[in-house]
């Protein structure tokens, strides 16, 4: 799926602007729909960017990390409300749970202590846990958003201890080869952009170190390019169910700390960041490494991300992170989601099933009753059918979207055995509104 011209037009100006307000060596934005890569914006020279030159990926790593922690969970090998130190003892810092971590509510403090991570070689992990005290804990666990890079190395600490595998080797197996992402390595692998600090007086390049991180890999060590971090943004829209179920992702996009409190635009869920923009969030998280910046950010509903890589760190003026949502916005203003046409269903459903269709009241509220192509029943205004429930026995089912998300509806049915009434959670629906329930 390609982008209109207009669109494609306004991005490419946007783009283009960036880089030369910015100062940045080489820019590269690609615009990610229904799984594919509808555009790619690049600007600058320093190298002439392209979909599979890489760049530092930065924290966007800990998308990955924390998608590794909910395949174990999902495997029963641990629980996100499990403290750290059931899985990593001994550590000073175990009091804090991994959905705490995963969520930047644990208190952990910022950095490892020693000299700045990112600049420097990374020590092994035996080396970091030995350094790590009580007071590493900076604030009381979830009374506060506090990102933590520190967080993220221990969570990947974990993962090692739970498995016997090193994250990376973890994460190739598990993650990046069951997804095609052959160009996400560990270490640079030609061809790949140098990493600058552009000097701020006369516009001179000073290249950056590319360090091994060492034990705190797992919150910021990975190169990519934009072909595969097009494929991650897919991923993170819609989830291939061998690597993570559709229901897990889900959960991960879910608030578990806000870190704006005024105004409610920004917040963290198990190792995504969440942003509002008007009545649309985006998922995804942005990245920085020396010499580097990256942006990832997805509408999930309408299967559309932006996702971007800089070669310097930081921009004159402006923001990647902030450039790539608002040409997202740009992108599902201009080209709203395609409507799927209705289709006539191929059958009549089951008489029993369509004894529950219809009109029912509770306390002169309507709401309409439908069976959906795949059998489920969908409910609600008429306008807005937002419940849907799966049969989960004779006469019972769970409600799996809406506000009924995990209720019980069971039909009550009178002697003869005709459906009279709906009971969903206790809340009684009868087919005429002055029915007693």
């Amino acid at each position: 799926m390609t982008l209109l011209p207009e669109t494609a037009r306004q991005i490419d100006i946007q783009v283009a602007r960036a880089q030369a307000d910015g100062h940045v060596p080489s820019l590269v934005l690609g615009v990610v729909r229904d799984g594919m890569l509808a555009h790619l914006a690049t600007a600058g020279e320093h190298p002439r960017p392209g979909v599979d030159i890489q760049y530092r990926l930065g924290s966007i790593s800990k998308t990955m990390t924390a998608t590794l922690i909910m395949q174990l969970r999902d495997a029963g090998r641990l629980a996100l409300d499990d403290p750290l130190e059931r899985h990593l003892p001994g550590t000073g810092v175990g009091a804090p749970t991994l959905r705490q971590l995963l969520g930047h509510a644990s208190g952990m403090q910022r950095e490892p202590d020693g000299d700045w991570w990112e600049r420097t070689a990374g020590v092994d992990l035996t080396t970091l846990l030995a350094g790590l005290t009580a007071d590493k804990i900076a604030h009381p666990p979830h009374a506060t958003y506090h990102y933590s890079n520190l967080a993220y190395a221990l969570l990947g600490a974990a993962l090692e201890r739970l498995t016997g595998t090193p994250w990376a080797d973890l994460l190739d197996e598990r993650v990046l080869t069951p997804l095609g992402m052959r160009r996400t390595t560990y270490s640079a692998t030609e061809p790949f952009a140098r990493g600058y600090v552009v000097h701020p007086w006369h516009d001179t390049l000073r290249e950056e170190p590319r360090t091994d991180t060492g034990s705190m890999a797992p919150a910021g060590q990975l190169w990519s390019t934009i072909d595969d971090l097009g494929r991650w943004a897919a991923f993170l829209a819609d989830p291939d169910p061998s690597v993570l179920a559709a229901d897990t992702l889900t959960e991960m996009c879910s608030p578990v700390v806000i870190s704006d409190l005024e105004s409610w635009t920004h917040g963290h869920g198990l190792g995504l960041e969440l942003h509002r923009d008007g009545n649309r969030v985006y998922v995804g998280h942005g990245g920085s490494m020396p010499g580097y910046v990256a942006s990832l950010a997805v509408h999930r509903p309408s299967r559309t991300a932006v996702v971007g890589f800089a070669n310097s760190y930081g921009f004159r003026t402006g923001h990647l992170g902030a450039l790539g949502r608002r040409l997202l916005t740009l992108v599902l203003d201009a080209e709203p989601t395609p409507v799927t046409p209705w289709r006539p269903a191929a059958a009549a459903p089951p008489a029993e099933l369509r004894e529950l269709t219809g009109r029912w009241w509770w306390m002169g509220t309507p709401i309409e009753v439908y069976v959906d192509a795949s059998g489920d029943l969908r409910a609600g205004p008429v306008d807005a059918p937002d419940l849907r429930f799966v049969a989960v026995g004779p006469d019972r089912w769970r409600g799996r979207a809406g506000g009924e998300d995990g209720e019980i509806l069971t039909v009550v049915r009178d002697e003869q055995g005709r459906a009279v009434a709906l009971d969903i959670a206790t809340f009684v629906y009868t087919r005429t509104p002055d029915q007693e329930p």
